[in-house]
């Protein structure tokens, strides 16, 4: 298991129980959300650990993380009359460990992970969390362009982006936004920032959002074009290892997260939050499996799940905060 993926498949912890309050809150949305379902079985979805799609803005090509003996690398598919066709290493990958590739919504560019040398002729990345070192672990973020012949060259984003060497899950909003997961300096926890992008290019210093402290981890920030709203992991009660939780955002100001309840989250780990172009599907990767199921891809690695946002949306929206629910007070946010 690759040094990420050990983030999100690591020791689970017990559910804590929700009052009663949050318990009728609980079985109201079981009964809105419809239950996830596993995202193209045996093609994209196989017996390896896969994590973290992307798809074109017309969906006929996605790129995604499949790890294999410890390696992830990013595949690329496109769309056939009536499945998936049999993934492929990526034109841009395939020699580091890449991963989470994101599109900028218009699809000029992408942003994605790797442990590649900083400098020509240099060491991998090693990375620095979960409370120890990752030799070749490690991961900055780069990007690549389109071109009329495909992709440019990698090149990795500034130091003001890459100011350590564990800096995962990137997520581009339509201003040119980017939005990450940083390891803090002692390597226990992963906490969300966010960088502005001027009419220039260059990025501002990033941002901790003000929900994201160092009592618990938070991962795997996607955030819609407009910025409304992100779906990200996190162990923040009253998740059960990594569970997937939503925040909005109104007036420029984060609110409280909510946890996205036990109908998209399984007792497992539930991480990799990514939106469907036209952000109408979430999906994220999933350690479960589908009882009484026998296939190879089922078998308890990460597969891709996915289901409709617009329910979460209208759910989670109106739904009220509660401790429980938030794993914080809820304060007012910043």
């Amino acid at each position: 298991m690759s040094g990420k993926s050990a983030i999100l498949q690591g020791p689970m912890f017990l559910r804590l129980s929700f009052i009663v309050g949050a318990s009728v809150i609980a079985l109201t949305l079981r009964a809105e959300v419809p239950e996830p379902e596993v995202f193209s079985p045996g093609v994209i979805s196989g017996p390896e650990h896969e994590a973290a799609p992307v798809f074109s803005a017309d969906a006929t090509t996605m790129w995604f993380t499949r790890v294999e003996k410890d390696v992830p690398t990013i595949m690329e598919s496109r769309q056939g009359f009536v499945e998936w066709s049999k993934p492929f290493v990526a034109s841009f990958s395939g020699r580091w460990k890449d991963q989470e590739p994101a599109l900028s919504p218009d699809g000029r560019y992408m942003i994605f992970v790797s442990n590649r040398p900083v400098e020509e002729g240099g060491a991998p990345l090693d990375g620095l969390f979960m409370g120890r070192k990752w030799i070749g672990g490690g991961g900055n973020l780069w990007r690549i362009d389109r071109s009329s012949t495909g992709w440019t060259e990698p090149r990795r984003l500034p130091d003001v982006i890459n100011s350590g060497s564990s800096i995962f899950a990137p997520s581009v909003a339509a201003d040119g936004t980017l939005y990450f997961m940083k390891a803090t300096e002692d390597g226990k926890h992963f906490r969300i920032y966010a960088s502005q992008r001027n009419a220039a290019g260059d990025y501002a210093s990033p941002e901790l959002l003000p929900f994201s402290d160092d009592r618990y981890t938070d991962v795997d920030p996607v955030v819609s074009a407009d910025q409304k709203f992100m779906v990200f992991g996190s162990n923040r009660p009253p998740a059960a290892g990594i569970d997937l939780f939503i925040v909005f955002r109104q007036e420029g100001r984060w609110g409280v997260p909510r946890h996205l309840g036990t109908v998209i989250n399984s007792p497992g780990s539930d991480a990799e939050p990514r939106l469907s172009p036209d952000e109408k599907t979430l999906y994220f990767s999933s350690d479960r499996r589908k009882p009484k199921l026998i296939a190879d891809w089922n078998n308890g690695n990460y597969n891709i799940w996915r289901v409709p946002m617009e329910p979460l949306l209208q759910a989670f929206a109106q739904t009220p905060t509660s401790d429980s629910q938030s794993g914080r007070a809820a304060s007012a946010p910043r």
